[in-house]
């Protein structure tokens, strides 16, 4: 873990980066796109932009017109805009020094413009070093994200609005300064840099305002903006370890009743010199300590530890609903490398569900396990999501440089190495909020349209006839609507948004109009083969989840196709509205999934005010503190005797105003297995007193 001057002097670099890139774009904003800190835009651009800059301004505008269609005040969104631009190139540049550190990209910022990756670049076209402005070093740049893009789309994707600005020459050589100083070569090998980066980033006006009104009084946060950098602390690697260790790592100790490796590596994993394990079907009870036992006794006692049954790991999904940076993600990561190895060499290892297959016959060898490891981790494994749209970024990069990491030691060559195209970060968020592009994409779904997207979304065979009505269109236009309505407050609840009541009221109707009184297809019953049959069974919709895993294949067909079917500025805003209908469907699917890990770091203290009538009606028992209302959700979300790892304010363990949620979900729905009262001093920055602890699904 880094020293404290270590991570002083990388605050002093974060919040010096970001005041040069956020009074840059903000200059860039006002003189050449004549669009105000105040929210002031004025309706064209003036004569003196290029094409191209006519281009940009369309795009600038429509990502600021977005933000306030969400809500946001006009010079709110300019300068969310600004924030978002300024985070975002930061994000790219540091995300380079550790990407040089790991060697996976060439010298490219360490030496500046005398990078041997540069050097390179120039010697195959000499004249790029002639172009004003550094223009041909900003090209190399853009050479490099978008190859990184194809793996690291989130930060490195130059379709991104917060991309558009680009540093001037005086801003971009001061930044480049600010990341090679000498007092922070040490950082840019750590995997925990670029969270404190995040952290660091919001600077002490910013934390200040989050927690404080005008009048210096603590005020409860005002909007999910708030509620997040109020609680932006990292958490020390020695927690992640400890919560990570008694939680999937307990639970496969279990599953391999002590036969394992990991119970050499989780250093953290509570033990009992005394314990046994139970053979299946023989029953035991939870285990208590008996009253008036010594220290002694009490940890040398004899504990039979119940049958786990085995699972093959891509069955075993881990989550963390308020991910931040991805730290408590990175530790799973680690404890995924060693499951997945010993479920291949294990006979008796179950198939997994989805495929009917074990990891030994799907990979003949260790070695072709290995070249998919760390891609199967990140599909099946490792789920995250956050209110704070930067996470995504940040996240998804600490996961991939993670997967590189592991590559690496597992002696696969670069250029041999599968590329990572998938991780499960989801931004919560509400979804987007033009009305009239709403209302534009659902008055698409017509029958006509709708038998198009049905055979498009659902490989309906070409000699099939299809036949949409109605009725079929207008309940898929009200799932949607319901899912648009139930998403007002994701971003200000997250994951603690209980969206699936509202969506199972409108899955079952919507499956009784298509189902049950309108069958999916009209179909001539002569002439139809069993082969034909069969293949129709495949697309005709069943229970909840199947209808509404069609359904959701259809929307996603028709936002595709709404998205591609606009020009010039118009398509910028359908972009945006598609982009973020599709973060809205992932939560969707997110919180109707089952997991057998949670870990959190989760937001303390009140939550947002926009929320409260919502949150404290969804969760009466917790309504007192964020945080236990996140452990109550995290419990409804777990596998039955699955676990939960916290560290949290240490106030729920004793004050009166907690007592439901100690008596009715920690002693009723998950019970505690290892508690450490950690105090102060744990979390830098935050004033509170902690504990970390893990929970069991009862």
């Amino acid at each position: 873990m880094m020293d404290k001057e270590t991570r002083n002097s990388l605050q002093n670099a974060t919040q010096k980066a970001r005041s040069i890139l956020t009074s840059d774009f903000e200059e860039q904003l006002s003189a050449t796109f004549d669009i105000m800190a105040s929210g002031e835009i004025a309706p064209k651009g003036g004569a003196h932009l290029s094409k191209s800059q006519v281009a940009i301004r369309d795009r600038i505008v429509a990502a600021i017109e977005h933000k306030r269609a969400v809500g946001m005040k006009p010079s709110e969104a300019v300068q969310d805009y600004i924030r978002d631009a300024a985070f975002t190139t930061l994000n790219r540049f540091a995300a380079l020094k550790m990407l040089e550190a790991r060697e996976l990209v060439r010298e490219c910022i360490t030496r500046g413009d005398q990078s041997n990756g540069y050097v390179e670049f120039i010697g195959a076209a000499p004249s790029l070093r002639l172009l004003a402005d550094s223009e041909g070093y900003r090209l190399f740049f853009e050479c490099i994200f978008d190859e990184l893009s194809t793996e690291i789309k989130v930060l490195f994707d130059r379709r991104d609005p917060a991309s558009l600005l680009w540093p001037r020459k005086l801003a971009f050589d001061t930044l480049l300064e600010v990341l090679n100083a000498a007092d922070l070569n040490g950082v840019w090998g750590e995997d925990e840099t670029i969270g404190w980066i995040y952290q660091y980033f919001n600077s002490r006006e910013d934390v200040r305002r989050a927690r404080y009104d005008e009048k210096g009084k603590p005020k409860p946060p005002q909007n999910s903006r708030e509620l997040a950098v109020r609680n932006q602390f990292f958490t020390p690697n020695y927690v992640v370890r400890f919560l990570g260790d008694n939680t999937l790592g307990r639970i496969w100790y279990e599953m391999r009743q002590g036969n394992t490796r990991l119970k050499d590596v989780c250093e953290y994993m509570v033990r009992l010199p005394g314990e046994t394990f139970a053979e299946m079907n023989e029953e035991v009870s939870f285990d208590v300590v008996p009253d008036g036992l010594s220290y002694e006794e009490s940890w040398h006692r004899p504990v039979r530890v119940p049958f786990r049954p085995k699972k093959d790991p891509r069955s075993m999904r881990g989550l963390d609903p308020a991910c931040g940076s991805g730290h408590f993600l990175l530790g799973l990561f680690d404890l995924f490398l060693i499951i997945y190895e010993e479920a291949w060499e294990d006979a008796n290892s179950p198939a997994f569900d989805e495929t009917g297959k074990t990891l030994r016959e799907e990979y003949a060898t260790l070695e072709e396990l290995r070249r998919a490891l760390p891609g199967l981790i990140l599909k099946h494994n490792l789920h995250g999501v956050d209110i704070d749209p930067r996470c995504a970024q940040i996240a998804q990069l600490a996961l991939w440089m993670r997967a590189q990491r592991a590559f690496k030691d597992f002696s696969v060559p670069r250029a041999e190495r599968s590329k990572i195209r998938r991780s499960n970060i989801v931004i919560a968020e509400p979804m987007p909020g033009e009305k009239d592009l709403f209302a534009e994409f659902v008055r698409g779904l017509k029958e006509d349209r709708l038998e198009e997207l049905l055979r498009k979304a659902l490989a309906i065979p070409p000699e099939q006839t299809v036949r949409a009505t109605k009725a079929m269109a207008e309940t898929l236009a009200e799932l949607i609507e319901t899912v648009w309505e139930g998403m007002k407050l994701a971003g200000e609840m997250g994951t603690l948004l209980r969206i699936e009541q509202d969506l199972t009221r409108a899955i079952e109707k919507g499956r009784a109009e298509w189902d049950d009184r309108l069958p999916l297809f009209r179909v001539a019953e002569f002439g139809i083969s069993d082969v034909k049959l069969g293949k129709l069974a495949r697309v005709l919709p069943g229970g909840g989840d199947d209808f509404w895993t069609k359904a959701e294949r259809l929307v996603f067909c028709a936002l595709s196709d709404y998205a591609s079917s606009a020009t010039n500025g118009r398509a910028a805003r359908r972009r945006l509205f598609v982009e973020d209908a599709a973060q809205g469907f992932a939560l969707v699917d997110l919180v109707n999934k089952r997991f057998e890990v949670i870990l959190m770091n989760p937001p303390f203290g009140a939550g947002s005010s926009v929320a409260k009538p919502v949150f404290e009606r969804q969760y009466p028992r917790t309504k007192n503190d964020v945080y236990a209302a996140f452990i109550e959700r995290g419990v409804s979300l777990l596998n039955s005797r699955a676990r939960l790892g916290a560290i949290t304010s240490r106030t729920g363990l004793f004050l009166s105003t907690f007592k439901k949620w100690r008596e009715e979900i920690l002693l009723k729905e998950a019970r505690p297995v290892v508690v450490a009262d950690l105090g102060m001093g744990v979390l830098d920055g935050a004033m509170v007193e902690t504990a970390a602890y893990c929970l069991e699904v009862v």
